[in-house]
């Protein structure tokens, strides 16, 4: 079996979901670095600081690498689309 042609859309869809549950998880260690780094810093930071840090790369990462996975794997299927015109599919076995 050949794989010819990938629809763009679905693979697009599928690298976003991907990459925003990759955002989620970098989010939740940059969250848990930045409560860590805030607990050793200087006492008169306030520690509302060091919360917008963690809250904002729980927010803001996943959908960042959510709205990129679903830009590049739009970009990627389209390419592959025109390469395996020129030089043919990906070739899978299946049982």
């Amino acid at each position: 079996m050949v794989i010819r042609r990938v629809g763009v859309l679905s693979a697009a869809k599928l690298y976003a979901a991907i990459s925003f549950a990759m955002g989620l998880i970098i989010g939740v260690f940059v969250a848990l670095g930045s409560m860590l780094g805030m607990s050793l810093a200087d006492p008169d930071t306030p520690a509302l600081v060091g919360m917008m840090f963690g809250v904002g790369a729980v927010i803001f990462l996943p959908l960042f690498y959510g709205a990129m996975g679903f830009v590049f794997g739009a970009i990627g299927a389209a390419l592959y689309n025109v390469f395996a015109g020129m030089v043919g599919g990906l070739e899978v076995e299946t049982q």
